[in-house]
């Protein structure tokens, strides 16, 4: 998913309350159980076509189907442990059913293989739809401001504006 035009900002308004907080508690949800080891509660988060994209050097994760078989080995062989942890949630409903996320990431991981932690400090930009059975997330891409000692050099960039800062 490419960041939005900086035309279209998220606005705060206090309609849909709801279903903000619906959206924001499946980013909740990702990251409890992410982080306690439970690919198969991650996957009913998500639609049944979602695309998760962690990052330039892995291959996107594509529908619900594959996500426990995708993220399973990497929480049982690469991280001993993580703790992720979401903020700054900010929606835009783009239709009566569908809703730009971004929600900034802070992720820590302890890893199997070697004794440094590492870090990632990014967001999540997402896609949320309105199914049958409530709120899911239909895309989520994953990028990143810095990361250090992270098992990845490549990340996706957040899309920050550049600026001239000659002085």
């Amino acid at each position: 998913m490419e960041p939005r035009p900086r035309s279209e900002p998220f606005s705060y308004t206090r309609d849909r309350v709801d279903d903000r907080l619906e959206i924001a508690d499946l980013l909740h949800r990702y990251a409890y159980h992410f982080d306690r080891n439970e690919p198969e509660h991650i996957a009913p988060l998500f639609t049944d076509d979602a695309v998760i994209d962690y990052g330039p050097d892995v291959a996107p994760i594509r529908g619900r189907e594959e996500i426990v078989g995708r993220i399973s080995p990497g929480l049982e062989h690469i991280f001993a442990a993580t703790s992720h942890h979401v903020s700054n949630v900010l929606v835009r409903f783009v239709a009566a059913d569908a809703a730009d996320v971004v929600a900034y990431v802070y992720a820590w991981h302890r890893y199997h293989e070697r004794s440094e932690v590492g870090h990632l400090w990014g967001q999540y930009h997402l896609r949320a739809r309105r199914t049958d059975t409530g709120w899911r997330l239909s895309e989520l891409v994953l990028r990143a401001v810095a990361v250090t000692d992270f098992h990845r050099d490549r990340m996706h960039p957040i899309g920050r504006r550049e600026t001239n800062a000659n002085p």
